[in-house]
């Protein structure tokens, strides 16, 4: 038999004891610090998983780092939202009349590609009131849920400005639409008829002079406005021409004629006469009017840099326009 083993196992050696606690053996005071830190980290942890209102967190398997407060947690009301400048904005829908002349929806093309070369990342599309693609219903269809404004290739008030696209945008409820004065009477449609007359050998020089004078041709209407509003037009060229005469006519629906309208002109010693192309786009009014003048007659006003930035002008200005009786306004005194 084996001897028991008389060797004590060894004990680690005592703390010192703290002289002031009577002899007895303490903590030590390292120990303490280490002992409260835990503690501490303890209390923190278990802090954690309670909310602000009492009711314990579920535990995830995150660092306290990952971990988000109630108060970080986004609301839907928090969400940001895109503001309104930088919403897009609403569609530029160029109405125009249409005509059977192959040149008239090449020129309307290139009046719209000078359009969104001014403003880039505008959406500007096109819409017919007849004879050509595409017609403003079907224009108006493929904007369903969408803001446009309406801003008319027209140059005056008339029976299409008043009735047609007031009628067209009521018949698509799903498009938010505002309806544009029409481009004229306006400095800058003066600016573009000056600037065809010079391309068609109008001479500065002639400004003044007793034997010049110009024939404003236009299409016509039966609505008094539309006559207003071309004779508008015409004094506001004959001031740009220095004095000028300059005699609005129609190719149709109103009186004078164009070939009427160059024999008084020429009656009165007027013998320099230019024909001024009041016409968007070509067609047959204008065809007639040119082929009446003693001259080579201005073209129409198409695509000149001029009437881009009246669009533009006219399709901020219905924007400006919220409020519906504003709108009236712009219609009627355009």
């Amino acid at each position: 038999m084996t001897e028991p083993s008389t060797q004590q196992p060894r004990r680690s050696p005592l703390p010192p004891t703290d002289t002031h606690s009577g002899g007895r053996s303490t903590v030590p005071l390292d120990s303490t610090a280490q002992l409260l830190a835990r503690i501490t980290a303890q209390l923190g942890t278990q802090l954690s998983l309670v909310s602000r209102n009492g009711t314990r967190r579920p535990m995830h398997r995150t660092r306290p780092s990952d971990t988000l407060r109630p108060s970080d947690t986004p609301r839907p009301s928090d969400t940001p939202r895109p503001s309104p400048a930088e919403a897009a904005p609403p569609t530029l829908l160029v109405v125009a009349h249409g005509s059977r002349d192959p040149q008239a929806l090449r020129t309307v093309l290139a009046l719209l590609d000078r359009v969104r070369d001014l403003r880039p990342g505008l959406d500007v599309r096109l819409g017919h009131i007849e004879l050509n693609q595409p017609l403003l219903p079907d224009t108006l269809d493929g904007l369903r849920g969408s803001d446009a404004v309406l801003v008319p290739l027209l140059l005056g008030r008339g029976h299409h400005v008043k009735h047609d696209l007031p009628a067209a945008a009521a018949a698509a409820p799903s498009v938010r639409t505002r309806i544009a004065a029409p481009l004229g009477p306006h400095p800058l449609l003066v600016e573009a008829l000056y600037g065809r007359l010079v391309e068609a050998g109008w001479d500065p020089a002639d400004e003044g002079g007793r034997r010049a004078a110009v024939v404003l041709a236009a299409a016509g209407s039966r609505d008094p406005d539309s006559a207003q509003d071309t004779r508008r037009t015409a004094r506001m060229l004959a001031e740009r021409l220095g004095g000028v005469p300059v005699v609005p006519a129609y190719a149709s629906a109103a009186t004078p004629s164009v070939p009427a309208a160059l024999r008084a002109l020429a009656a009165r010693g007027r013998h320099r006469t230019f024909v001024a192309s009041y016409f968007t786009a070509p067609g047959r009014f204008a065809s007639a009017a040119a082929g009446a003048a003693p001259r080579t007659a201005a073209l129409p006003l198409g695509a000149h840099p001029a009437m881009a930035r009246l669009l533009l002008h006219r399709y901020d200005q219905a924007l400006s326009a919220t409020a519906p009786s504003e709108m009236v306004s712009l219609l009627a005194s355009a």
